[in-house]
């Protein structure tokens, strides 16, 4: 199992991120949570196995269509036993 906690800076908020980092994340049976912080970026927690959070990684690297992503920053974490994914 894997956990990371990520955050995405550029234009990611007003452009579909959170629902389609969530549907990405379901896709790939990953668990975890994804919100917008006041400073505009995107913050992300993706617990799963390593396969399936390094798939949502690369995703998030590039994000949807109408995202511009300037950088994604990672940070790994002991895994907590995330349920379900959330959008918050």
């Amino acid at each position: 199992m894997r956990r990371c906690y990520v955050t995405v800076t550029g234009r990611v908020q007003g452009v579909g991120m959170r629902m389609a980092c969530a549907s990405q994340a379901e896709q790939a049976g990953v668990a975890g949570w994804v919100r917008n912080r006041s400073d505009g970026s995107v913050e992300v927690v993706l617990e799963g196995e390593e396969g399936a959070v390094d798939g949502v990684l690369r995703w998030l690297y590039s994000g949807p269509p109408a995202a511009r992503v300037d950088d994604v920053s990672v940070r790994t974490e002991d895994p907590q036993g995330e349920q379900g994914f959330h959008v918050r």
